[in-house]
């Protein structure tokens, strides 16, 4: 999955994003009430913390929750909730083993309509409808995965601009999607 998506200041962790799905889907379910790049950086430190292991499905699933809480929870913590998201981040990893093989793509590599890949990804632990809509946004707009349908189903994440990480493919674009935020929050 060749992609663009770099923002998190650290080449290795964008590489990672781009290289491998269940650090990108870690990296979406991490991305609430947390900074952005610290959200989609945590994969990247997750791996290291794993002594740089391959992040695998099968191996988080594997372990027991309590290890990766642990995992989580040193400093810097992972998430600022990190026992929380310690325990979803394993729910979606068993999630994915028992009904994708523990292969993050077999959620969307044969899909041809949004619908149909929306309601794969609401399965999912810890994916709310908002974002499903900006995870479908993300693969088609960073990942060439479009199914039909995909711009309806995401809204206002499918449009050009500065509306989510779908949007961002440098540290710049993610100071302007603040921005946009910041905005629209005054706008409010």
């Amino acid at each position: 999955m060749p992609s663009s998506l770099r923002f998190t200041g650290h080449q290795d962790a964008d590489d990672l994003l781009n290289d491998n799905p269940l650090a990108l889907l870690i990296g979406m379910l991490l991305d609430q009430q947390f900074p952005i790049e610290r959200a989609f950086l945590a994969p990247y430190l997750l791996r290291e913390r794993l002594l740089g292991v391959h992040l695998d499905a099968q191996d988080l699933a594997d372990m027991a929750p309590s290890a990766l809480v642990e995992l989580f929870s040193i400093k810097p913590a992972l998430h600022r909730f990190p026992k929380a998201m310690a325990e979803r981040a394993h729910s979606l990893c068993v999630f994915l083993v028992e009904r994708y093989e523990g292969n993050p793509d077999n959620i969307w590599a044969d899909v041809s309509d949004a619908e149909i890949l929306r309601e794969r990804l609401l399965a999912l632990p810890g994916f709310g409808d908002k974002k499903v809509k900006i995870f479908i946004a993300l693969l088609a707009k960073r990942f060439g995965v479009a199914p039909q349908g995909w711009e309806v189903v995401c809204g206002v994440y499918s449009a050009p601009g500065f509306n989510s990480v779908a949007d961002l493919d440098s540290p710049a674009a993610l100071a302007r999607l603040r921005e946009h935020r910041s905005e629209a929050r005054r706008k409010k």
